[in-house]
């Protein structure tokens, strides 16, 4: 768990510098840095995708975690959570209503890349730290980034890589076998097509309701594993 720490704390440092600069930064510079943010994400977001063992599994994956998703309605359920912490801290005014999408768009950001899983794992089954550090290094300077536009909000999505990563690091010995590389690869390749949807929210060109895709993580190695006893 210690490298499961250090990316949270990295986050949290980079979210308190981003505050301290929040405040000499003109909305001309907030656009340059959702865009940087956006466009860096989007290639982010393509090059793992065009890693998945199956595109065909993928998509299956995204439709009916989608349907899941928005009949579950997760995005609302996640940002409903994001104000309630935002009351619980007393932080409604200064954050200015940004503290929920804050609060999710960094989580899906910190939290989907094939870093969290395939890191996490072998950090607790090898106790390899090096992809994790790599990851905290990249979390701390997006966090720099999405705190000086969101505010608040950021410093949250610490719980969520915890929560998120730790659950790779102590169950790691038990979920790489169980989802073997394929399946780390659908789970990965998936999260890859979750931040091309965040990209285009960062770009301000769709809401993609991007939470609400979240079921299709958890769907990719099911669907990888049912595309590979197909004969073909």
């Amino acid at each position: 768990m210690i490298a499961t720490f250090i990316n949270a704390i990295a986050v949290i440092i980079g979210a308190f510098f981003g505050l301290l600069l929040r405040k000499r930064i003109t909305e001309s510079f907030k656009t340059v840095v959702m865009l940087s943010a956006g466009a860096t994400t989007l290639v982010l977001g393509i090059g793992m995708a065009l890693e998945a063992p199956s595109s065909i599994a993928n998509l299956f994956a995204l439709i009916i975690g989608g349907f899941v998703g928005f009949a579950l309605k997760i995005e609302d359920r996640v940002l409903a959570l994001g104000d309630r912490i935002e009351r619980m801290t007393g932080n409604g005014e200064r954050s200015g209503g940004d503290f929920a999408k804050g609060f999710l768009n960094s989580s899906l950001l910190f939290c989907t890349g094939a870093m969290s899983i395939v890191g996490s794992i072998a950090a607790g089954t090898r106790g390899d730290y090096e992809l994790i550090l790599i990851k905290s290094i990249m979390d701390g300077f997006m966090a720099v980034v999405f705190a000086s536009t969101y505010g608040l909000g950021v410093f949250a999505s610490a719980i969520t890589i915890i929560l998120y990563q730790g659950f790779f690091t102590l169950c790691g010995g038990a979920v790489e076998p169980l989802l073997g590389a394929d399946g780390i690869g659908a789970m990965a390749s998936t999260g890859g097509l979750l931040l091309v949807f965040l990209a285009l929210n960062l770009l301000g060109l769709r809401d993609c309701r991007t939470g609400n895709f979240l079921p299709s993580l958890l769907l990719a190695p099911l669907m990888q594993f049912l595309y590979s006893l197909l004969p073909l």
